[in-house]
């Protein structure tokens, strides 16, 4: 049983209480919470479980904000961990993003959802679209409303349609005059090159993302043709497990709308489908950059919106960097952003420059880190495949289609 959450920013500063049983957790609980943080620094902020004087705490971390849990209580700690995701997942979806300003703007329907989600203490309500149907989204239209008519509740005065059905997640006896389910296949590759440029580490961390809209109850199974490969999966709550278990097979009813119907990593690929070779030499105070990218495993696709990002060191005085493909900006922080946009046939782009130091140095001691991203649309880097989709219960025929997104993670390339 949960008794408090918190939401701390990125700077320490508590910017939500919500207290969820008769036993008030004081808030100093937070300012030990930060100061541990500050002294152990990412150590501490990697750990889920906390163990305090006074309570247990569980920590998500998303976007610079710090989702605090306290309980006095036994508890199975996945279920706090996983509740606290939940949350970050819902109010992500609910303000189209994480941060410290939208979730100031948007505190009532902070609280409000997080009244529905839990009920004194334990996880109640957490399907996004369910959520939706008790308490509307902001848009520009409430907001004015709330102005005009002094009212600021998003509530709905009616119960959801999943009060009805039996199956809690999906509203009771939808109707469609269109049939049709869409699968996308979002996957992130996250890969570390070391200064030799060998591939240290490189993963994918994937999303089966569905949009159902489906009359009735239907039952579907999907099925991938090379489910081997999938490490670390995640399921929706409306998947069965033991057809999983037995055969790799994912038998579900869906939620009406979008939802995430698992996710899943596969580790240890071989290749990349770019490269960036960046080279630093220095001498007589000044830096010479020279930096190529191209194309290193042709996907079969397009590779588009390239980008190639690192912070100068702090003993940089000035930059003077050129490219042969795209723009290259450097901000006031000392941080440089070139943005390729799509790689040409005919020519590999380079950027090249010199990097003045600072008086007193000769060479550069401190060399940067090279953050890529790039996005491959109808192509999932994995490897992984659908095999077919099927629905069972319903005897009408419906419309499936199936997408497929790489994009970079944490790409990085050391120098």
């Amino acid at each position: 049983m949960l008794q408090c959450i918190f939401l701390v920013s990125d700077s320490g500063e508590v910017m939500l209480e919500k207290q969820l049983t008769g036993h008030r957790v004081d808030r100093s609980i937070c300012a030990w919470f930060w100061d541990q943080a500050i002294s152990q620094g990412d150590s501490f902020k990697q750990q889920p479980v906390i163990a305090s004087p006074t309570h247990y705490l569980f920590q998500v971390v998303r976007e610079g904000i710090t989702f605090l849990a306290c309980t006095q209580v036994e508890m199975p700690p996945l279920m706090a961990i996983e509740f606290l995701c939940r949350v970050a997942d819902v109010l992500n979806d609910y303000l189209g993003g994480l941060n410290e300003d939208l979730i100031k703007d948007n505190f009532v329907i902070v609280y409000e959802l997080l009244d529905e989600m839990i009920d004194n203490g334990f996880p109640l309500t957490t399907e996004p679209n369910i959520l939706q149907e008790m308490i509307a989204p902001p848009n520009i239209v409430s907001k004015v409303l709330s102005v005009v008519t002094g009212s600021s509740s998003n509530v709905s005065d009616t119960l959801p349609g999943a009060t009805a059905s039996c199956v809690p997640w999906r509203t009771a006896d939808p109707k469609y005059a269109n049939n049709e389910i869409y699968v996308d296949l979002a996957e992130e590759m996250d890969a570390t090159i070391n200064r030799d440029g060998f591939l240290v580490k490189c993963e994918i961390y994937g999303e089966v993302q569905v949009n159902s809209h489906i009359t009735g109850l239907p039952d579907l199974t999907l099925s991938f043709a090379n489910p081997s490969i999938l490490d670390s999966v995640r399921f929706h709550p409306c998947v069965r497990f033991r057809p999983w278990e037995s055969n790799q097979i994912l038998s579900f009813v869906p939620p009406d709308g979008q939802f995430k119907l698992m996710s899943y990593r596969v580790r240890n690929l071989k290749n990349t489908p770019i490269y960036v070779k960046p080279q630093l030499t220095s001498d007589g105070g000044t830096c010479r950059v020279s930096v190529l990218v191209g194309i290193k495993n042709d996907p079969g696709k397009t590779i588009d919106a390239v980008t190639v990002q690192f912070q100068l060191p702090s003993c940089i005085l000035s930059a003077d960097l050129t490219s042969n493909h795209g723009t290259v900006n450097i901000l006031s922080n000392k941080t440089c952003t070139w943005s390729i946009g799509r790689i040409p046939k005919d020519k590999s782009p380079s950027m090249s420059g010199t990097l003045v130091l600072e008086t007193g140095l000769e060479r550069l001691h401190v060399f940067p880190t090279f953050q890529v991203g790039f996005k491959i649309m109808g192509v999932a880097l994995s490897g992984l495949r659908i095999d077919k989709l099927d629905l069972k219960t319903v005897p009408y025929r419906f419309y499936k289609g199936f997408r497929a997104l790489t994009k970079a993670g944490e790409f990085e390339v050391r120098s």
